[in-house]
């Protein structure tokens, strides 16, 4: 059942709004606004990968609509972290107003540059540092920091006359992190002191019980894993987690064997971590793709984009045989990252391609070569009692996720009133100390598809995966423009029905008299009767092929 929408009352003097447009009810496209005095902040501007229903599709965005006719009040957009669901949307926003500063961590922003480089968009650029105090507009900012599966991770406290907000970003925990930067609890702690007057919290590991792993546990592991295969270690993660491939760069380097980066964003991303120091490359370690052709099989290790069996990624494409590198006995395969909910069928497709090819797959589920990058039950309940938040208002995540984070705050004592479940478009309002939902805005999905952005409706989805699960059948009938009466026809062609096309011989007559009675009573308009054809030969295909493919009618008048 959907969430009745409803606008807002105009926002209050000195009250301050917050409204997501993207990140809950799903994992991906996280972007929130806030506005203050006429002003706007946003926070994150991320991209939602599709699923398998969301056919042709390359990336969904968050809605822009509601801001749409207000991109002069923009102040900026704070960038918490460099992953694609917190900055791929970006480039798509700037395309409406492309001097809307950018305000970021030094990896962040290097990542976001890259990106709007492919785009022809010179960007406003504003570096900050954790521990920075920053004005923009009437927003006070405050920059923590907190550690994640990236390095240069931020949360954001926002202050304004109305109150503090905290927005985490996506954190976790790890008290012995890879790059000795540590969520930095004493920053949690003065703003506790100060007063949280709402929170919005990642939420994604919410419903996982006690505390995430620390990464260090990954490292022997890969060590492991890479020394005792005889052939080529292939280990797909995503493109921007840098301490996985700081891992896997030093487990080859102990085994002896060098690595080559595969997919242009694996390779791209890297670069910018080696040259700004976050990633710590071993003498002699990177090698070129190219080269790493003459390397012998039980001296090289490739890293790989394609973890989440995206379709294109470079580890599909081996696995359909579409690459030059064809896994197969004596090879080893790491998928090194956790499922996001919706890619569960393309990964486990990955999984059984590589092992029909003769490859040892080894995953998150028998073996430790992953561990998440978001605080569990346990580290959220840590932040609830430090803060001691007003009023929380979890974010990124499914349902699940949300209402599990808000059942950790009333465990925390939070007063159940305090605690907001929203879903994106639900629109609080900050004021005296008292968060309330002021209103609930109808978000849509933005699919780009190629070069079209917004062009593809839910309605073009539903025929596409009619077309790929159905299949197609046209009628083509010509009728004299001044009797009505049938000259050719009815033809009728289908693609994707397994039956032959003469088992359509049986409808024609029904179709040519159903046409006859519609014209007889008066129906001469084209659109009319190609429906008429479309409901007869539907319901006949329907009763005899038990089949519902995409009809297309075609009556032409001579």
């Amino acid at each position: 059942m959907s969430t009745p929408v409803y606008d807002p009352q105009p926002l209050k003097k000195g009250a301050l709004r917050i409204t997501p447009l993207g990140g809950l009810g799903e994992v991906g496209r996280n972007m929130t606004t806030y506005e203050y005095d006429g002003k706007i902040l946003i926070i994150d501007c991320g991209v939602l990968f599709p699923e398998e229903h969301q056919p042709g599709v390359d990336l969904i965005l968050p809605d822009f609509e509601s801001i749409k006719d207000r991109l002069d009040d923009i102040e900026g957009i704070v960038l918490t972290h460099g992953h694609e669901d917190h900055i791929g949307a970006v480039p798509y926003l700037l395309r409406l107003r492309e001097d809307i500063p950018l305000i970021g961590s030094g990896l962040t922003l290097a990542l976001v540059q890259a990106k709007l480089k492919e785009h022809r968009i010179k960007p406003v650029l504003e570096k900050v540092v954790e521990g920075e105090r920053w004005d923009i507009g009437p927003f006070d900012l405050e920059f923590v920091a907190v550690n994640h599966s990236i390095p240069d991770a931020l949360a954001v406290a926002v202050r304004t006359s109305a109150g503090t907000v905290l927005h985490t970003g996506d954190f976790k925990m790890d008290q012995l992190p890879l790059d000795g930067r540590i969520t930095d609890l004493r920053a949690f702690a003065r703003l506790g002191e100060e007063g949280v007057d709402l929170f919005l919290p990642d939420s994604t590991n919410a419903d996982v019980p006690g505390f995430t792993p620390t990464e260090r546990q990954i490292g022997p592991v890969l060590d492991q894993v890479i020394a005792k295969t005889p052939g080529r270690v292939v280990v797909a993660s995503f493109s921007s987690h840098v301490h996985r491939v700081q891992q896997v760069l030093d487990a080859a380097n102990a085994n002896g064997r060098r690595v080559a980066l595969l997919g242009r964003s694996m390779v791209r991303n890297m670069k910018i971590a080696a040259d700004l120091g976050y990633l710590k490359v071993p003498d002699g370690v990177l090698i070129d793709y190219k080269k790493a052709r003459d390397v012998p099989d039980d001296k090289i290790v490739y890293m790989s984009t394609g973890s989440q069996g995206e379709p294109m990624a470079v580890l599909s494409r081996m696995v359909n045989l579409n690459h030059e590198i064809e896994p197969g006995p004596g090879d080893t395969v790491i998928l090194a990252s956790s499922l996001i909910p919706g890619n569960e069928n393309a990964v486990y497709r990955v999984i059984d391609g590589l092992t029909k090819l003769g490859a040892n797959v080894v995953h998150k589920a028998n073996a430790k070569v992953h561990v998440s990058g978001h605080a569990a039950a346990g580290e959220l309940l840590y932040c609830y009692n430090i803060l001691r938040p007003k009023n929380v208002f979890p974010v990124h995540g499914e349902y699940r996720h949300l209402t599990a984070n808000a059942k950790i705050a009333q465990d925390s004592g939070m007063d159940p009133e305090r605690t907001i479940v929203g879903e994106n478009g639900t629109v609080i309002d900050l004021s005296g100390g008292v968060a309330t939902v002021a209103g609930q805005l109808d978000i849509g999905f933005i699919y780009v598809d190629g070069s079209s952005v917004g062009g593809v409706t839910d309605a073009d989805l539903k025929d596409r995966r009619t077309l790929g699960e159905e299949g197609f059948v046209s009628v083509v009938v010509v009728i004299d423009s001044k009797t009505g009466r049938i000259v050719s026809g009815p033809e009728i062609h289908a693609r994707g029905v397994a039956e032959d096309d003469k088992v359509y011989e049986k409808i024609k007559p029904k179709i040519a008299k159903a046409l006859e009675e519609a014209v007889q009573n008066g129906v001469r308009d084209s659109h009319a009767l190609q429906q008429t054809v479309r409901r007869t030969i539907g319901r006949w295909v329907g009763t005899s092929l038990r089949r519902r493919p995409m009809i297309v009618p075609v009556v032409i008048e001579a």
